[in-house]
């Protein structure tokens, strides 16, 4: 049987092979994902930047500068956990991404979050909050702890602000470092919860009219 970073890496290959990506052709390279396939917590943002599309890998531009100084406020190692995106591809410009692209690449996200296994995950922005909290205003539930029905488990979600509005705002990125720090507490069993006896729809997810 193959371990979880061997799955990881057949899903990657796969993702590589896959010519019906929407983003594939203005890309430099897939950005799959980096980081422990034995974390315990997995964060995901919203797509490849620049430098991510030229490096291959998440966060490693203006933003990831960012999260890497937040991850050590919450006392969090880059290389414990994993980061992977709703989308893996660049979108033209760095726009957003379209319900057709979520759609595409949600197959290979839930890939991920099956083969890892999180205890936790941390949404950053509100494209991937949208896929477990689909009803959901990042200005009311960030740094809030929900537990949601996950393809049949209970799996914990944290939302958080995208490190990327913390550059373009300091009041972002006040309650950004405000919530990391407070993230340890939240992962840990007697952290407060906020129970959603739901099963995430994924098509409401791909297809809603994020505002």
């Amino acid at each position: 049987m193959m371990n979880k970073k061997e799955n990881l890496e057949r899903l990657e290959k796969k993702m590589s092979q896959d010519k019906k990506l929407p983003l594939r052709n203005g890309a430099t390279n897939l950005v799959f994902g980096a980081g422990s396939s034995e974390a315990e917590v997995v964060f995901i943002g919203e797509g490849p930047g620049y430098w991510e599309d030229q490096k291959a890998e998440p966060f490693v531009g203006n933003a990831g500068k960012l999260l890497d100084s937040l991850l050590i406020a919450s006392g969090l190692k880059r290389e414990d956990i994993f980061i992977t995106n709703v989308v893996h591809h660049r979108p033209p410009g760095n726009r957003d991404p379209l319900p057709s692209e979520l759609e595409a690449y949600g197959k290979y996200l839930d890939g991920i979050i099956k083969i890892i296994d999180p205890k936790a995950v941390v949404t950053l922005g509100r494209f991937s909050m949208a896929k477990f909290l689909p009803n959901a205003k990042i200005t009311s539930v960030h740094g809030r702890r929900f537990t949601v029905n996950w393809e049949g488990k209970d799996l914990i979600v944290i939302p958080m602000y995208h490190p990327a509005a913390g550059l373009r705002s300091m009041d972002v990125k006040q309650k950004l470092i405000d919530d990391f720090k407070n993230l340890p507490v939240l992962i840990a069993e007697e952290g407060k919860e906020e129970k959603k006896e739901i099963e995430i729809d994924k098509k409401k997810f791909e297809q809603m009219n994020l505002i």
